[in-house]
């Protein structure tokens, strides 16, 4: 079996201008830091990044907006990284951001849909209101919905708790967010994991993201903290 095992930089080599990633992690709980931290190292511009949120200063999605990696944000809410404002708000245009905002719940279904090669779904929410601009409004029994497209990723960056050399993954808490979902939304998916075992240490039970998800596997992620 050819490993899967890399040092971070290694694993997000692959990772070019103007690519699309995913980024795991809620309000950078689950985030995995290793990988972002390699990625403001390759310093690839015109990043497409779909996550929960914008991170936080100094931490998560919120390093790649430091030092304007991204340039189309998709993402729930951004309100509690000052960034994202002052990047949309620039006259300078190759600093400017685009932000699209997508409910939640929303978000985390159009991602699941993804991994399930569904071709959308139709839910309520943002209907008669600015979310449903430009989308197409479907009756059901005389309710309107609207219908949300999949989306995809060239690229998952996803935080494991404790991953075999396979790639199965298990997660800690909230640390598993929209870890799982991500994994099979994207072509190339990255483990930065907190420990790396042998294969067959973790009970079956256990495992969430099954490891034929994965690609490369980076260790050195540290424990969650606040």
């Amino acid at each position: 079996m050819k490993t899967k095992i890399m040092t971070a930089s290694e694993a997000v080599a692959g990772i070019q201008n103007g690519a699309t990633v995913m980024v795991g992690g809620f309000m950078a709980c689950g985030t995995p830091e290793i990988l972002i931290d390699a990625l403001v190292e390759k310093g690839v511009k015109n990043l497409t990044i779909i996550c929960n949120d914008a991170g936080v200063p100094g931490r998560g999605v919120g390093k790649l907006l430091s030092s304007g990696q991204i340039k189309t944000l998709i993402a729930s809410h951004v309100g509690l990284n000052p960034e994202v404002a002052r990047r949309m708000n620039t006259d300078v245009e190759e600093d400017k951001l685009e932000c699209i905002l997508v409910p939640q719940g929303t978000l985390a279904e159009r991602i699941r849909a993804g991994g399930a090669g569904l071709g959308g779904f139709l839910t309520p929410t943002g209907v008669g209101t600015i979310v449903a601009e430009g989308k197409n409004v479907i009756n059901v029994d005389g309710k309107d919905y609207l219908l949300e497209k999949p989306l995809k990723a060239e690229f998952a960056l996803i935080r494991g708790s404790v991953t075999d050399k396979f790639g199965n993954t298990t997660y800690n808490g909230t640390t598993r967010t929209f870890n799982p979902m991500m994994a099979a939304a994207a072509e190339y998916v990255i483990v930065g994991a907190c420990k790396i075992v042998e294969i067959g240490e973790i009970d079956p039970n256990n495992v969430v993201t099954s490891g034929i998800f994965v690609d490369a596997i980076a260790g050195g992620e540290k424990p969650w903290q606040i």
